[in-house]
């Protein structure tokens, strides 16, 4: 196998040399894409070991690329009727060097484990000015959920299957390696798209719960829960589909919020009756506290519905919830942190069970919570804005973008670390097949990401870009990870703002923080101890009350420590607060 790999890339050059001199550029590119497809085949074998070490082109594997960008930058230049970049005209096409690196790269990824590669992608925030991709063994069309530690490291995630008739709970948790994690399996879930969520139990770092429901079979609610000290760390299910709610089916539509004391969770969801038509406006609500998980508590607020594909999605601060349904229903709640009641339903476009439908499929709020994106997911997917600050809120309605091919395109809108909202993407085939792809089965349409940029700007501002993030030759459907923001601090102020009560051990040392500002680098030191949460965020403000800079702040063993530029800043007075699940800090701070 060595042998032929490393002749196979020999050939393809003398290949694309000889396509480059019968000018059909067409089928040079797709030579390119079938040979690079070729070597996935290789990482996801047991040949990938001699592959790695063997191939006689490379020992290396990243020695592929430079490889082939000086090989077919040689064949090029060598073909008759070569032209010189500067004296190339428009017509005359060149491939480009730039598109192999990104390509070989996405094949590349060093992981030790290349024979465990599969259809998945994942994208790395870690750096969120810089997100990556890489490959995990995720084999679902919708519902993924995943955790990381305080450092941003994976920790597990789990997905539920399609697949596997009524009865079958196709739900699997995997750890940070891939694996299945002990007595992850059979977890209740039946393929659907927000039916799982993790919360962290406020009372054990190593404990977590997952949560839940069966969308087209009615397991209810229900939880397991996941110590990471079993397994040598890996960890293990040590409670598995434990019943909430039971024989009821459940909205596609589960919801983590965090407390507004920043350490506990809420959790909701919508029951709804199949077949119907019965009417629903029940929201079910629990709090997730060191004590364990309360009763169950009942609201009736908002649109009846009575539609089992819905969505909840969230602001930035907690404080909005949006719900929407396949049947046209747009509606708009506040949420209160401290008690958990939804309130003030503001409906923007009314549910219509007679049709003709307008299929809502998915939808997120801005960055700031003004913008509220809602896609539909039909013959012709759309992707629309409405602005929350208008009135009435649907004469804002704006189409940004459409298309009629592929149809049911639309996936999961999501916003993430960098602040840009992205969207997955799925190609449903001439002959109706969706999940699972066809092997053969990789083109543009499931291979990126459609991203907005600026999602807090106005209409066609907001610079929407279908299909621009690659996702280094893997392939999605219609789902994005279910994650809920577990980095929202207290809310500060509220009454709520405070973890003391009874039975509850008073801090021993009183947290710190400390402001030095270094005049001939322009720079801000800060450094905290003797921090109580996890999580959080640094901010600093003029003395107009302006944010000049913000961002998440991760704490590891009590402290925290940042060098912050303030080239380009006006000489002055300063506020800067480090905000954490419980507690806020500030420091004044002269530059000059």
């Amino acid at each position: 196998m060595p042998a032929k790999s490393g002749y196979s890339l020999k050939k393809w050059i003398i290949e694309y040399q000889n396509y480059y001199n019968d000018g059909n550029h067409e089928h040079m590119k797709g030579y390119l894409e079938q040979s690079l497809n070729t070597y996935i085949h290789y990482f996801k074998t047991g040949e990938a070991k001699f592959f790695y070490d063997k191939n006689p082109y490379s020992s290396k594997l990243r020695e592929l690329i430079p490889l082939l960008e000086i090989s077919i930058q040689e064949a090029i230049e060598k073909a008759p009727g070569y032209v010189p970049p500067k004296k190339r005209k428009t017509g005359n096409k060149r491939f480009n060097a730039e598109k192999i690196k990104a390509l070989m790269n996405s094949y590349i990824y060093e992981r030790p484990d290349y024979a465990k590669l599969s259809e998945s992608a994942g994208i790395d925030f870690n750096t969120p000015s810089n997100p990556l991709f890489f490959t995990n063994s995720v084999v679902s069309r919708g519902t993924a959920v995943s955790i990381s530690d305080t450092n941003g490291s994976l920790l597990m995630y789990a997905f539920a299957r399609t697949g596997g008739g009524g009865t079958t709970k196709t739900g699997r948790i995997h750890n940070k390696i891939d694996q299945l994690m002990n007595n992850g399996d059979s977890i209740a879930g039946t393929g659907w798209y927000h039916e799982m969520v993790i919360l962290p139990d406020p009372a054990d770092d190593s404990l977590f719960y997952l949560f839940s429901i069966g969308v087209s079979f009615p397991y209810g609610l229900k939880y397991s829960k996941i110590d990471l000290r079993g397994d040598n760390g890996l960890g293990e299910v040590v409670q598995k589909n434990v019943s909430l709610v039971d024989s009821m089916f459940i909205m596609d539509g589960l919801t983590g919020i965090k407390h507004g004391n920043g350490r506990d969770w809420w959790l909701i969801c919508r029951p709804y009756v199949n077949p119907g038509p019965v009417y629903w406006n029940s929201w079910y609500s629990y709090l997730i506290t060191p004590s364990g998980i309360s009763q169950q508590f009942v609201q009736n607020v908002g649109s009846l519905n009575t539609n089992g594909f819905g969505r909840i999605c969230v602001n930035k601060e907690g404080s909005k919830l949006c719900f929407i349904n396949t049947i046209s229903l747009i509606e708009l709640y506040d949420f209160n942190r401290c008690t958990g009641i939804i309130s003030n339903p503001v409906n923007i476009e009314q549910q219509d069970i007679n049709g003709p439908y307008k299929h809502y499929w998915t939808c997120q709020f801005s960055p700031s919570g003004r913008y509220l994106y809602i896609g539909a997911n039909d013959d012709t997917s759309k992707l629309y804005q409405f602005d929350t600050y208008a009135s009435p809120i649907d004469s804002s309605k704006t189409l940004l973008w459409q298309t009629s091919f592929p149809k049911f395109t639309m996936g999961d809108l999501k916003l993430a670390p960098d602040n840009k909202i992205y969207l997955s993407m799925c190609y449903v085939d001439s002959a109706g097949n969706d999940f699972p792809y066809g092997p053969s089965n990789y083109i543009s349409y499931n291979m990126n990401l459609s991203v907005i940029n600026s999602p807090d700007s106005a209409g066609l501002a907001c610079n929407f870009q279908p299909w621009s993030f690659y996702l280094g030759g893997k392939r999605t459907y219609w789902g994005l990870p279910n994650n809920p923001d577990y980095d929202l601090p207290a809310l500060a102020g509220s009454p709520c703002d405070t973890l003391v009560s009874i039975g509850e051990a008073l801090p021993i040392q009183q947290a710190t923080i400390n402001v030095f500002y270094h005049s001939a680098w322009e720079k801000a030191f800060i450094n905290a101890s003797n921090l109580k949460g996890k999580n959080g965020k640094l901010l600093v403000y003029d003395m107009q009350g302006k944010i000049i800079h913000q961002e998440p702040l991760r704490i590891q063993n009590g402290f925290f420590t940042r060098d912050l530029s303030m080239q380009g800043k006006a000489h002055g007075v300063y506020l800067v607060i480090v905000q954490t699940e419980r507690e806020r800090l500030a420091r004044k701070m002269i530059t000059e």
